[in-house]
């Protein structure tokens, strides 16, 4: 009993030094500093399964459709997305350069992701990363499934493709 009073006490104590470092302001928020491993970490996996749970809407379209990807990717470019994670041919804004965590290049990311799960972030945003909620701006749930199927075929799309699809007239 007095080794549960004693573990007790010190829970009690680690939750007051915890309470004082991140409640006092002595935990340092600025983007210019890095996170410690273990917590890089620990955000990767509670995002990957936070996406994994949450992303269950099934696409109401042919995601293979070459008009419903180059829809995509007109809407990428027009959304703003090239700005942060770049695109065939087109470079990343200089302001991306200061986020944290950076935005990823999505051509690396898309092969371990399903659409549906590519719908859900671009819907939904990724809270503390920079990444915005395009569903919350009100783009319809037409035009995210189109960026989610481009991203798919991102890896393989050329630079003169993406310059095409994205300057063609409406």
């Amino acid at each position: 009993m007095r080794f549960l009073a004693v573990v007790g006490f010190l829970a009690i104590l680690a939750a007051i030094g915890a309470g004082v470092y991140f409640l006092g302001g002595f935990f340092n928020v600025g983007a210019t500093r890095q996170d410690p491993a273990f917590v890089s970490s620990a955000i990767i996996y509670v995002r990957q399964a936070s996406i994994g749970r949450h992303a269950v809407d099934q696409p109401p379209m042919n995601l293979e459709d070459p008009a419903t990807i180059q829809a995509g990717a007109k809407a990428f470019s027009q959304r703003g997305c090239v700005n942060c994670h770049g695109g065939p041919g087109a470079m990343w804004a200089k302001f991306s350069e200061g986020l944290n965590p950076g935005p990823p290049d999505l051509k690396e990311v898309v092969n371990g992701l399903e659409a549906r799960e590519l719908f859900w972030v671009v819907k939904n945003g990724i809270g503390m990363t920079g990444m915005p909620s395009f569903g919350a701006i009100g783009v319809p749930d037409q035009e995210i499934w189109s960026i989610a199927a481009f991203l798919k075929k991102l890896p393989s799309v050329s630079e003169q493709d993406y310059k095409t699809w994205t300057t063609a007239a409406p």
